[in-house]
Protein backbone atom coordinates (compact mmCIF):
# COMPACT_ATOMS: atom_id res chain seq x y z
CA UNK A 1 0.00 0.00 0.00
CA UNK A 2 1.27 3.42 -1.00
CA UNK A 3 2.26 5.85 1.30
CA UNK A 4 2.58 9.67 1.73
CA UNK A 5 6.01 9.98 1.50
CA UNK A 6 5.71 7.57 -2.14
CA UNK A 7 3.04 10.09 -2.92
CA UNK A 8 5.43 12.94 -2.02
CA UNK A 9 8.48 10.71 -3.86
CA UNK A 10 5.97 10.81 -7.46
CA UNK A 11 4.80 14.10 -7.35
CA UNK A 12 8.21 15.49 -6.54
CA UNK A 13 7.03 17.80 -3.50
CA UNK A 14 7.70 17.48 0.14
CA UNK A 15 5.29 15.26 2.11
CA UNK A 16 4.24 18.34 3.95
CA UNK A 17 2.97 19.42 0.35
CA UNK A 18 1.13 16.69 0.26
CA UNK A 19 -0.36 17.06 3.54
CA UNK A 20 -2.00 20.08 2.77
CA UNK A 21 -3.24 19.33 -0.64
CA UNK A 22 -5.14 16.00 1.16
CA UNK A 23 -6.20 18.65 3.37
CA UNK A 24 -7.54 21.30 1.15
CA UNK A 25 -5.29 23.80 2.53
CA UNK A 26 -5.50 27.33 0.37
CA UNK A 27 -1.43 27.47 0.32
CA UNK A 28 -0.41 24.92 -2.47
CA UNK A 29 0.04 26.51 -5.75
CA UNK A 30 -2.15 24.75 -8.79
CA UNK A 31 0.95 22.56 -10.58
CA UNK A 32 2.24 21.13 -7.14
CA UNK A 33 -2.26 20.19 -6.49
CA UNK A 34 -2.44 18.99 -9.79
CA UNK A 35 0.85 16.74 -9.53
CA UNK A 36 -0.26 15.47 -6.15
CA UNK A 37 -3.41 14.41 -6.95
CA UNK A 38 -2.25 12.82 -10.26
CA UNK A 39 0.10 10.99 -7.81
CA UNK A 40 -2.61 9.97 -5.28
CA UNK A 41 -4.51 8.40 -8.13
CA UNK A 42 -1.65 6.21 -9.79
CA UNK A 43 -0.71 4.82 -6.30
CA UNK A 44 -4.20 4.02 -5.33
CA UNK A 45 -2.73 6.09 -2.56
CA UNK A 46 -5.46 6.64 0.57
CA UNK A 47 -5.22 8.70 3.53
CA UNK A 48 -5.17 7.01 6.87
CA UNK A 49 -8.34 8.22 8.70
CA UNK A 50 -7.17 7.28 12.20
CA UNK A 51 -4.14 9.08 12.32
CA UNK A 52 -5.85 11.99 10.71
CA UNK A 53 -8.37 12.04 13.49
CA UNK A 54 -5.92 12.29 15.88
CA UNK A 55 -4.74 15.30 14.40
CA UNK A 56 -7.84 16.97 13.76
CA UNK A 57 -9.72 15.57 16.38
CA UNK A 58 -12.55 14.52 14.45
CA UNK A 59 -13.48 11.10 12.73
CA UNK A 60 -15.96 12.09 10.26
CA UNK A 61 -18.33 9.55 11.84
CA UNK A 62 -21.30 9.31 13.80
CA UNK A 63 -23.51 6.75 15.50
CA UNK A 64 -26.66 5.47 15.43
CA UNK A 65 -28.11 3.60 17.96
CA UNK A 66 -31.70 2.36 17.07
CA UNK A 67 -34.50 0.88 19.34
CA UNK A 68 -35.15 -2.48 16.74
CA UNK A 69 -32.82 -3.29 13.86
CA UNK A 70 -36.00 -5.64 12.76
CA UNK A 71 -38.62 -3.31 12.77
CA UNK A 72 -39.02 -2.35 8.95
CA UNK A 73 -39.67 1.50 10.43
CA UNK A 74 -36.34 1.40 11.97
CA UNK A 75 -34.23 0.03 8.73
CA UNK A 76 -35.96 2.71 6.81
CA UNK A 77 -34.65 5.58 9.24
CA UNK A 78 -31.44 3.73 9.21
CA UNK A 79 -30.50 3.73 5.60
CA UNK A 80 -32.19 7.59 5.31
CA UNK A 81 -29.23 8.34 8.16
CA UNK A 82 -26.67 6.70 6.44
CA UNK A 83 -27.28 7.94 3.10
CA UNK A 84 -27.84 11.80 4.22
CA UNK A 85 -24.67 11.44 6.52
CA UNK A 86 -22.61 10.01 3.71
CA UNK A 87 -23.64 13.00 1.01
CA UNK A 88 -22.44 15.50 3.93
CA UNK A 89 -19.15 13.62 4.18
CA UNK A 90 -19.78 11.43 7.25
CA UNK A 91 -19.96 7.80 7.78
CA UNK A 92 -22.51 6.09 10.50
CA UNK A 93 -21.61 2.94 12.54
CA UNK A 94 -24.87 1.48 13.71
CA UNK A 95 -25.87 0.00 17.20
CA UNK A 96 -29.38 -1.93 17.68
CA UNK A 97 -30.52 -1.96 21.10
CA UNK A 98 -33.01 -4.34 20.57
CA UNK A 99 -35.83 -2.55 23.00
CA UNK A 100 -33.00 -2.58 25.76
CA UNK A 101 -31.40 0.04 27.94
CA UNK A 102 -28.66 -2.07 29.16
CA UNK A 103 -28.06 -3.04 25.25
CA UNK A 104 -28.58 0.74 24.39
CA UNK A 105 -25.83 1.41 27.24
CA UNK A 106 -23.33 -0.85 26.00
CA UNK A 107 -24.00 0.39 22.30
CA UNK A 108 -23.53 4.36 23.57
CA UNK A 109 -20.04 3.34 25.21
CA UNK A 110 -18.87 1.90 22.30
CA UNK A 111 -19.19 4.65 19.70
CA UNK A 112 -18.26 7.17 22.11
CA UNK A 113 -14.65 5.08 23.01
CA UNK A 114 -14.54 4.89 18.83
CA UNK A 115 -14.41 8.53 19.31
CA UNK A 116 -17.08 9.13 16.86
CA UNK A 117 -17.86 13.15 16.58
CA UNK A 118 -21.64 12.49 17.62
CA UNK A 119 -24.58 10.20 18.49
CA UNK A 120 -28.52 9.65 16.99
CA UNK A 121 -30.36 7.88 19.57
CA UNK A 122 -33.76 6.69 19.39
CA UNK A 123 -34.20 6.18 23.27
CA UNK A 124 -35.24 2.75 24.39
CA UNK A 125 -37.75 2.47 27.44
CA UNK A 126 -37.50 5.94 28.04
CA UNK A 127 -33.37 6.48 27.87
CA UNK A 128 -30.98 4.85 29.80
CA UNK A 129 -28.37 5.38 32.46
CA UNK A 130 -24.98 5.44 29.90
CA UNK A 131 -27.24 7.13 27.13
CA UNK A 132 -28.08 9.98 29.87
CA UNK A 133 -24.62 10.67 30.99
CA UNK A 134 -23.41 11.00 27.53
CA UNK A 135 -26.35 13.65 26.85
CA UNK A 136 -25.94 15.76 30.09
CA UNK A 137 -21.81 15.41 29.01
CA UNK A 138 -21.91 17.88 26.47
CA UNK A 139 -22.05 14.96 23.59
CA UNK A 140 -23.51 16.17 20.43
CA UNK A 141 -26.65 14.39 20.35
CA UNK A 142 -29.90 14.04 18.57
CA UNK A 143 -32.94 12.23 19.55
CA UNK A 144 -34.45 10.74 16.48
CA UNK A 145 -38.32 9.57 16.66
CA UNK A 146 -38.23 9.03 20.32
CA UNK A 147 -36.88 11.49 23.05
CA UNK A 148 -36.82 11.98 26.73
CA UNK A 149 -38.53 15.13 28.06
CA UNK A 150 -36.32 17.50 30.44
CA UNK A 151 -33.31 16.67 29.16
CA UNK A 152 -31.95 19.23 26.66
CA UNK A 153 -31.33 17.60 23.51
CA UNK A 154 -32.46 18.38 20.24
CA UNK A 155 -35.34 16.27 19.12
CA UNK A 156 -36.39 15.29 15.42
CA UNK A 157 -39.87 13.35 15.90
CA UNK A 158 -43.10 12.94 13.67
CA UNK A 159 -46.60 14.02 15.88
CA UNK A 160 -48.91 11.40 14.59
CA UNK A 161 -51.73 12.88 16.51
CA UNK A 162 -53.43 14.60 13.89
CA UNK A 163 -53.74 11.23 11.85
CA UNK A 164 -54.38 9.24 15.03
CA UNK A 165 -57.54 11.59 15.34
CA UNK A 166 -58.17 11.56 11.48
CA UNK A 167 -58.19 7.60 11.93
CA UNK A 168 -60.68 7.48 14.51
CA UNK A 169 -62.53 9.16 12.43
CA UNK A 170 -62.83 7.66 9.58
CA UNK A 171 -63.11 4.51 11.85
CA UNK A 172 -66.69 6.20 13.54
CA UNK A 173 -67.62 7.25 9.45
CA UNK A 174 -67.13 3.39 8.71
CA UNK A 175 -69.37 2.29 11.34
CA UNK A 176 -67.58 0.94 14.10
CA UNK A 177 -67.85 2.09 17.65
CA UNK A 178 -65.99 -0.49 19.72
CA UNK A 179 -62.37 0.32 19.00
CA UNK A 180 -59.15 -0.98 20.87
CA UNK A 181 -55.45 -0.14 20.61
CA UNK A 182 -52.46 -2.54 21.42
CA UNK A 183 -50.47 0.13 23.30
CA UNK A 184 -46.47 0.71 23.34
CA UNK A 185 -44.33 0.88 26.45
CA UNK A 186 -46.02 3.81 28.69
CA UNK A 187 -41.89 4.47 29.32
CA UNK A 188 -41.44 5.58 25.72
CA UNK A 189 -42.80 8.78 24.38
CA UNK A 190 -43.98 7.34 21.40
CA UNK A 191 -45.83 4.36 23.64
CA UNK A 192 -47.51 7.23 25.59
CA UNK A 193 -48.23 9.84 23.08
CA UNK A 194 -49.90 7.18 20.52
CA UNK A 195 -52.38 5.82 23.42
CA UNK A 196 -53.37 9.76 24.82
CA UNK A 197 -54.23 10.72 20.98
CA UNK A 198 -56.59 7.60 20.20
CA UNK A 199 -58.18 7.96 24.12
CA UNK A 200 -58.68 11.96 23.40
CA UNK A 201 -60.05 10.90 19.52
CA UNK A 202 -62.27 8.24 20.97
CA UNK A 203 -63.81 10.95 23.70
CA UNK A 204 -64.01 13.75 20.90
CA UNK A 205 -66.63 10.96 19.11
CA UNK A 206 -68.56 10.23 22.24
CA UNK A 207 -67.10 6.64 22.17
CA UNK A 208 -66.22 4.64 25.42
CA UNK A 209 -62.47 3.23 25.63
CA UNK A 210 -63.00 0.42 28.43
CA UNK A 211 -59.68 -0.50 30.44
CA UNK A 212 -60.66 -3.91 28.82
CA UNK A 213 -60.01 -2.20 25.16
CA UNK A 214 -56.47 -0.99 26.12
CA UNK A 215 -53.91 -3.59 26.13
CA UNK A 216 -50.42 -3.37 27.24
CA UNK A 217 -48.02 -4.43 24.24
CA UNK A 218 -44.28 -3.73 23.49
CA UNK A 219 -43.34 -3.29 20.23
CA UNK A 220 -42.71 -6.64 19.17
CA UNK A 221 -45.01 -8.85 17.23
CA UNK A 222 -45.33 -11.06 20.29
CA UNK A 223 -46.79 -8.94 22.58
CA UNK A 224 -49.30 -7.43 19.36
CA UNK A 225 -50.40 -11.19 19.19
CA UNK A 226 -50.83 -11.64 22.82
CA UNK A 227 -53.09 -8.74 23.39
CA UNK A 228 -54.93 -9.34 20.66
CA UNK A 229 -55.75 -12.90 21.61
CA UNK A 230 -57.10 -11.28 24.96
CA UNK A 231 -59.10 -9.10 22.70
CA UNK A 232 -61.03 -12.29 21.16
CA UNK A 233 -61.71 -13.97 24.17
CA UNK A 234 -63.68 -10.91 25.33
CA UNK A 235 -67.44 -11.76 25.70
CA UNK A 236 -68.15 -8.38 23.75
CA UNK A 237 -64.68 -8.37 21.50
CA UNK A 238 -63.72 -4.98 19.66
CA UNK A 239 -64.62 -4.37 16.26
CA UNK A 240 -61.57 -2.73 15.36
CA UNK A 241 -58.06 -3.77 16.57
CA UNK A 242 -55.57 -0.43 16.47
CA UNK A 243 -51.97 -1.14 17.16
CA UNK A 244 -49.74 1.26 17.57
CA UNK A 245 -46.73 -0.12 15.97
CA UNK A 246 -46.06 -2.04 12.88
CA UNK A 247 -45.01 -5.09 14.47
CA UNK A 248 -47.83 -5.39 16.86
CA UNK A 249 -50.02 -4.86 13.82
CA UNK A 250 -48.86 -8.11 12.82
CA UNK A 251 -48.99 -10.02 15.46
CA UNK A 252 -52.40 -9.09 15.40
CA UNK A 253 -53.05 -10.21 12.13
CA UNK A 254 -51.40 -13.75 13.11
CA UNK A 255 -53.70 -14.12 15.96
CA UNK A 256 -57.17 -12.76 14.47
CA UNK A 257 -55.93 -15.39 11.25
CA UNK A 258 -54.92 -18.63 13.52
CA UNK A 259 -58.79 -17.99 15.18
CA UNK A 260 -60.18 -18.62 11.34
CA UNK A 261 -61.50 -14.95 11.04
CA UNK A 262 -61.07 -12.63 8.36
CA UNK A 263 -59.95 -9.15 8.26
CA UNK A 264 -61.92 -6.82 7.84
CA UNK A 265 -65.30 -9.31 7.49
CA UNK A 266 -65.19 -10.59 11.05
CA UNK A 267 -62.52 -7.71 13.08
CA UNK A 268 -61.07 -4.63 11.89
CA UNK A 269 -56.93 -3.98 11.89
CA UNK A 270 -55.08 -0.47 11.52
CA UNK A 271 -51.55 -0.20 12.53
CA UNK A 272 -49.59 3.04 13.33
CA UNK A 273 -46.09 3.19 11.26
CA UNK A 274 -46.67 2.13 7.88
CA UNK A 275 -44.48 -0.45 5.93
CA UNK A 276 -44.30 -1.56 2.22
CA UNK A 277 -45.79 -4.77 3.51
CA UNK A 278 -48.61 -3.34 4.26
CA UNK A 279 -49.86 -3.28 0.47
CA UNK A 280 -49.01 -7.01 0.18
CA UNK A 281 -51.39 -8.34 2.96
CA UNK A 282 -54.73 -9.41 2.22
CA UNK A 283 -56.52 -6.87 2.82
CA UNK A 284 -54.05 -4.39 2.62
CA UNK A 285 -53.64 -2.67 6.18
CA UNK A 286 -54.81 0.56 6.55
CA UNK A 287 -51.90 3.01 8.71
CA UNK A 288 -50.75 5.98 9.94
CA UNK A 289 -47.77 6.76 7.75
CA UNK A 290 -44.42 8.65 8.95
CA UNK A 291 -42.10 10.81 7.04
CA UNK A 292 -39.04 8.08 7.80
CA UNK A 293 -36.81 9.19 5.17
CA UNK A 294 -37.06 12.93 6.07
CA UNK A 295 -36.50 12.19 9.64
CA UNK A 296 -33.67 10.93 9.07
CA UNK A 297 -31.96 13.04 7.28
CA UNK A 298 -33.30 16.20 9.18
CA UNK A 299 -31.62 14.20 12.01
CA UNK A 300 -28.03 14.02 10.32
CA UNK A 301 -28.73 17.33 9.35
CA UNK A 302 -29.33 19.05 13.03
CA UNK A 303 -26.86 16.44 14.68
CA UNK A 304 -24.04 17.71 11.84
CA UNK A 305 -25.07 21.46 12.59
CA UNK A 306 -24.23 20.61 16.60
CA UNK A 307 -21.15 19.15 15.68
CA UNK A 308 -19.54 22.02 13.01
CA UNK A 309 -20.74 24.47 15.41
CA UNK A 310 -24.10 25.67 14.20
CA UNK A 311 -27.10 25.88 16.28
CA UNK A 312 -29.42 22.80 15.71
CA UNK A 313 -32.93 22.78 15.39
CA UNK A 314 -35.38 20.53 16.91
CA UNK A 315 -37.96 19.40 14.03
CA UNK A 316 -41.11 18.13 14.14
CA UNK A 317 -43.02 16.99 10.60
CA UNK A 318 -46.51 15.37 10.53
CA UNK A 319 -47.27 11.93 10.12
CA UNK A 320 -50.52 11.38 7.93
CA UNK A 321 -53.34 8.57 6.85
CA UNK A 322 -53.29 6.21 4.36
CA UNK A 323 -56.58 4.47 3.73
CA UNK A 324 -56.69 0.81 2.41
CA UNK A 325 -59.11 -1.57 3.05
CA UNK A 326 -58.03 -3.66 6.37
CA UNK A 327 -60.95 -1.74 8.28
CA UNK A 328 -64.14 -2.21 5.99
CA UNK A 329 -63.37 0.57 3.21
CA UNK A 330 -65.12 0.36 0.14
CA UNK A 331 -63.03 -1.70 -2.60
CA UNK A 332 -61.01 1.31 -4.87
CA UNK A 333 -62.16 1.65 -8.52
CA UNK A 334 -59.57 1.27 -11.08
CA UNK A 335 -57.01 3.92 -10.75
CA UNK A 336 -58.39 5.51 -7.89
CA UNK A 337 -55.34 6.41 -5.79
CA UNK A 338 -55.23 5.74 -2.23
CA UNK A 339 -56.44 8.27 0.30
CA UNK A 340 -53.93 10.10 2.46
CA UNK A 341 -55.98 11.72 4.77
CA UNK A 342 -53.43 14.04 6.76
CA UNK A 343 -51.08 16.07 4.50
CA UNK A 344 -47.31 15.81 5.40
Amino acid sequence: MASIKDVAAEAGVSVATVSRVLNDHPSVSEDARTRVLAAVQTLGYRPNAVARSLRTDQTRTLGLVISDVLNPYFTELARSVEEEARALGYSVIIGNADERPDLQDHHVRTLLDRRIDGLLVSPADGGSAGMLDAARAGTPMVFVDRWIPGVDVPVVRADGRTAVRDLVAHLHALGHRRLAIIAGPGATTTGSERVEAFREAMAEHGLPLPDAYIGQGDFQAESGRRVTEGFLDLSEPPEVVFAADNLMALGALDAIRARGLRVPEDIALAAFDDIPWFVHTDPPITAVAQPTGELGRAAVRALVDRIEGRPPQSVTLAARLVVRRSCGEPAPTPHSPVTNRSKP
